[in-house]
């Protein structure tokens, strides 16, 4: 029985060293900047590892006042392309954790 609940306790010791690596892992991937673009490379942003727009930088040949759904169409997707970027690090920084964790 002594034997049980050293293990638990090893057990216990293994999962809140687990727990700060990944807190220490996420924060760091907040620190993280991903550069998102869209396709014809005209408009890029910055976002931030906690998913916040930083900057946007916009070629002026994407500004055609006569065409404003155009540039609204291409922020969408450099953002997009961001967020993307920042859930690919996230998994693959985060994946070792919960693999094998059935239900995750």
């Amino acid at each position: 029985m002594a034997g049980g609940m050293g293990n638990m306790q090893q057990m216990m010791r293994k999962m809140q060293k687990m727990q700060q690596e990944m807190e220490s892992e996420q924060k760091n991937i907040e620190t993280k900047e991903f550069q998102g673009t869209e396709p014809s490379g005209m408009v890029n942003v910055t976002v931030t590892g906690d998913r916040r727009v930083k900057a946007i930088n916009i070629k002026p040949d994407a500004v055609d006042p006569e065409d404003v759904d155009m540039l609204q169409d291409l922020l969408i997707e450099a953002v997009n392309n961001g967020l993307e970027k920042v859930d690919t690090e996230t998994a693959n920084v985060m994946g070792k954790y919960t693999k094998g964790i059935p239900g995750l």
